[in-house]
C-alpha cells in the first residue's frame, strides 16, 4: 500500500503536466507591489526644498542642486544659459579657477555646473569640504571676464563644427520649425547670438532665476538626513529667496499638413531623416505609460518595427529609431535614421508605412506583453541605484505627480493592452501632420519627395532659402577641356617643365594644436610630405628611388597599388598636367556647384587603378579649388573627405596654393604654407 501511494505521488507531476494547455501563453501574473524607499524631505525657511536618500553601501556622497525651470526665450542672445553654466565653474570670489581645480583634485572630488544645475561628489570623509566648495561656486561665483571670453571662443568653435554635423543641423532645423522662434525650444545659437552675450546678461540670468525658492537640493549616499540638513542650513541657509518669473508660452501645434524641409549639404553621402511633431503630454499624464509601450514597439531599439523594417528587411540604414517625450511645456514625437542618398525616398516611404501600420493594424498580445516585460525589467533594475529614488522624489515634486506614482508604475503598466496601445498610436502618430527634415545632397535626394508633402529648403539655422539652382554646363565645355584649362592656369607647359624642385614649409592647425608641415619635391619622381610636432614625425609619405613608404606614428608600410598611384600624383605636384600626360584617367562632367560662394565645374575622375574622386575647378580662373573623395568610415558607413585649395600665389611663373583645408567632417586640418622655395637646388638625397 505504501509503495502504491509513493508511486501515485511520483506520477503527479506528469499528470499535472498533461493537464497544461501549451497552445496558449500563460496568463501574466499580477504586477508585484513595489516598496520604494522614501526620501527624507524638508524645506528651509528660504524655500529651498531638500531630499535625502541615505545609502551606506559605499562611503560616498553626491549632491545636486536643480533650478526648477523649463527654459527661457534667449532670442538674439541665445547662448546665455549654456555660457552661464560653464562660467559658474570658472572660479569663486575666494579662488581662481586654477586654485579651485587644484582643491577639488586634492579632495578626490568632482564639482560640475550647467545652465540649470550644480553637482558635487566625493568620499564621505571629504564631503563637507566639497559641499562648501560647491556652495561657493553657486553663491559666490567670480564670473571673470577673461574666462567668459574663453567660453565664447569654445562656443564659437563648437558652432563651426556643428555646421558640418548632419545630426546637429537636423536638430536645429527640426526644433526651429516645430517650436518656432517664440518658444524656448525653438532657440538656435549662432555666431551672432553668441557674440551678443555680455557678462551683465549672465549676471542678470543668475540674479533672476537662481533662487532657493526655485531650487531643489538632493543628497544621495552615506549621509544621514540630519547631517544633510546641517550642511544645507550652514551653506545655503543664508541664500536669499525672491520672486522668480514664470513665463508662459503658446503651445506649438502640429502642422496642418506634412512639410518636407530639405537642408542642402552637397558633401553628404547619406541623408539624415527626422520626422518630428509636437504633442501635448505632460510628465505623469495618464497616457505617459501606455504611450511609452507604443513608442517602444515602434522604434525603441533593435526590436522596434522601424529598425526591423529599415535595417533588417531593406538594409537602408544602420539603425532607425523613434521616441515620444513628455514635457511640462510641450512634448514631441520623433523618428529618425541616416540612410544612403539613393534610398532616401524609399526610406521615407517605409517610415510612413510603419506609422500607418501602427495606427490601422492591431497589435498581438504577445508583442505587447513582451514590451511590457522589457519595460518592467528596466524599471526594476533602475531601483538598484539609490539615485533613482532621489530622481523619483524630484520628479514628483517638480511635476506635481501623485505621491504613489512610481509605486503604482508596474500596476499601471500591466493594465496596458492591445486596444490601449492602438489608441495611443491613433492619438499621437499622424503621418499627414509632421515635419520631415532631410539633411543631405539635394541634387541626389530631392526628386520624388514632393509626394510626401510640400517641399521647402532651409539653411542650417532653420531659415527658409531658395531651392538650389542647377546650372547647365555649356555644350562646348567638356571634362577634358576643364582639366586642360586647369593645367594651363597653373602654368604654361614651358613654365612647368622648368620647375626642378619645390620646398614648402608651413603649419597645420588641428583641434587647437599646431603642427609643422614640410613637403619637398624633386621633380618628377622624388617626394616627401611630413607632419610633425616638436620634432617628432607623426605621419609621412615618401617616394624615393622607386620606393613608396607611408608612416603613421612610427608604423611604416609600403602601401597598395592605389596608395602608390596617389603618391605618384602628389610627387608630380602639377597633378592636372600629370593626369593628361599619363593617360588612362577617365573624366565625367558633373555640372556646376558653388565652392566658397563661387561657381565651379565639378569633374568626376576615375584613375587607372580604380580610385574615384571629384575635382572642382573655378570657372573664372580655371584653378582647382576643391577635391572630394568618398571613403569607407567603417561602421559609420561612408564619409566624404574634402580638400580645399586657396590663396594661389605665383612662383617662377607657376601658380601654387598656399592654403589648404582638409575637411573630414568633425576633423578639420588647416594648413598654411609660409615658406615656399622653387628651384632652390634640392637633390634626391634631400628627400628623406
Amino acid at each position: 500500500m505504501k509503495k502504491a501511494f509513493l508511486y501515485i505521488i511520483a506520477l503527479m507531476p506528469l499528470i499535472t503536466m498533461a493537464q497544461v494547455d501549451r497552445t496558449k501563453a500563460p496568463e501574466p501574473s499580477p504586477a508585484p507591489p513595489i516598496q520604494l524607499g522614501k526620501p527624507t524631505a524638508y524645506t528651509l525657511p528660504n524655500g529651498l526644498k531638500i531630499f535625502v536618500v541615505q545609502n551606506s553601501k559605499l562611503p560616498r556622497v553626491s549632491v545636486s542642486l536643480t533650478i526648477d525651470m523649463d527654459g527661457i526665450i534667449e532670442g538674439d542672445k541665445t547662448g546665455i544659459t549654456s555660457m552661464a553654466g560653464s562660467l559658474l565653474r570658472r572660479g569663486t570670489t575666494k579662488m581662481t579657477k586654477a586654485q579651485l581645480d587644484e582643491e577639488i583634485d586634492f579632495l578626490g572630488a568632482s564639482v560640475n555646473t550647467s545652465s540649470q544645475s550644480a553637482s558635487a561628489s566625493s568620499l564621505k570623509n571629504n564631503f563637507a569640504k566639497v559641499f562648501a566648495l560647491m556652495s561657493d561656486v553657486v553663491l559666490r561665483p567670480a564670473l571673470p571676464t577673461a574666462e567668459l571670453e574663453k567660453i565664447r571662443k569654445q562656443e564659437l568653435s563648437g558652432l563651426q563644427s556643428s555646421k558640418d554635423d548632419p545630426g546637429a543641423i537636423s536638430d536645429n532645423v527640426s526644433n526651429r520649425l516645430t517650436f518656432g522662434k517664440n518658444h524656448p525650444y525653438g532657440d538656435i545659437a549662432t555666431e551672432k547670438t553668441i557674440n551678443n552675450v555680455k557678462l551683465d546678461d549672465i549676471k542678470k540670468y543668475f540674479a533672476t532665476y537662481w533662487k532657493p525658492n526655485n531650487a531643489y537640493l538632493v543628497f544621495v549616499g552615506a549621509i544621514s538626513a540630519e547631517e544633510a540638513r546641517q550642511l544645507a542650513v550652514q551653506y545655503f541657509g543664508g541664500w536669499q529667496k525672491g520672486e522668480v518669473p514664470k513665463p508662459t508660452y503658446k503651445t506649438p501645434q502640429a502642422p496642418a499638413k506634412t512639410l518636407v524641409a530639405i537642408v542642402d549639404r552637397p558633401a553628404s553621402v547619406q541623408s539624415n531623416i527626422n520626422f518630428i511633431t509636437p504633442i501635448e503630454m505632460k510628465p505623469g499624464a495618464p497616457d505617459a505609460i501606455p504611450s511609452s509601450v507604443m513608442g517602444n514597439l515602434l522604434g525603441g531599439g533593435s526590436s522596434g518595427r522601424l529598425f526591423q523594417t529599415l535595417r533588417e528587411k531593406y538594409g537602408f540604414t544602420y539603425g532607425a529609431y523613434s521616441s515620444l517625450n513628455t514635457d511640462r511645456l510641450v512634448g514631441k514625437f520623433e523618428a529618425n535614421a541616416s540612410v544612403r542618398n539613393e534610398k532616401t525616398d524609399s526610406a521615407i516611404g517605409q517610415f510612413i508605412n510603419e506609422f500607418n501600420k501602427m495606427r490601422n493594424e492591431s497589435f498581438t498580445e504577445t508583442e505587447v506583453n513582451n514590451m511590457k516585460s522589457y519595460l518592467s525589467g528596466g524599471f526594476a533594475r533602475s531601483l538598484e541605484n539609490p539615485g533613482t529614488i532621489a530622481q523619483f522624489a524630484l520628479n514628483i515634486a517638480r511635476y506635481n505627480l501623485p505621491a504613489d506614482y512610481y509605486q503604482n508604475y508596474l500596476k499601471n503598466l500591466s493594465n496596458v493592452n492591445q486596444d490601449v496601445v492602438s489608441a495611443m498610436a491613433k492619438k499621437y502618430i499622424h503621418p499627414d501632420r509632421m515635419t520631415i527634415v532631410v539633411v543631405g545632397n539635394a541634387k541626389q535626394i530631392a526628386a520624388g519627395l514632393e509626394k510626401y508633402g510640400e517641399v521647402k529648403y532651409f539653411d542650417v539655422y532653420g531659415n527658409e532659402v531658395a531651392a538650389p539652382v542647377v546650372k547647365k554646363v555649356d555644350a562646348s565645355v567638356t571634362a577634358e577641356s576643364i582639366i586642360q584649362k586647369a593645367a594651363n592656369a597653373t602654368g604654361s607647359a614651358d613654365a612647368i617643365a622648368a620647375i626642378t624642385d619645390i620646398d614648402m614649409a608651413g603649419e597645420a592647425s588641428l583641434m587647437g594644436q599646431t603642427f609643422s608641415v614640410d613637403q619637398k619635391y624633386v621633380l618628377p619622381s622624388s617626394y616627401v610630405s611630413a607632419m610633425s610636432m616638436k620634432g617628432m614625425v607623426l605621419q609621412s609619405k615618401m617616394l624615393k628611388d622607386g620606393k613608396y613608404t607611408m608612416s603613421m606614428q612610427g608604423q611604416t608600410q609600403e602601401g597598395d597599388d592605389q596608395d602608390k598611384e596617389e603618391i605618384d600624383e602628389d610627387a608630380a605636384f602639377f597633378t592636372d598636367a600629370y593626369m593628361l600626360k599619363k593617360g588612362g584617367y577617365k573624366y565625367e562632367m558633373g555640372g556646376i556647384e558653388k565652392v566658397d560662394g563661387k561657381d565651379a565645374y565639378a569633374v568626376s575622375i576615375k584613375t587607372p587603378k580604380g580610385r574615384e574622386f571629384t575635382n572642382f575647378y573655378d570657372i573664372a580662373t580655371g584653378l582647382k579649388v576643391k577635391t572630394s573623395t568618398v571613403e569607407d568610415a567603417g561602421p559609420a558607413g561612408k564619409a566624404t573627405v574634402m580638400v580645399y585649395f586657396s590663396d594661389y600665389k605665383t612662383f617662377n611663373n607657376v601658380q601654387i596654393p598656399t592654403k589648404i583645408l582638409m575637411d573630414q567632417g568633425p576633423i578639420k586640418i588647416d594648413v598654411n604654407f609660409k615658406d615656399i622655395k622653387v628651384n632652390s637646388g634640392l637633390k634626391a638625397d634631400d628627400i628623406k
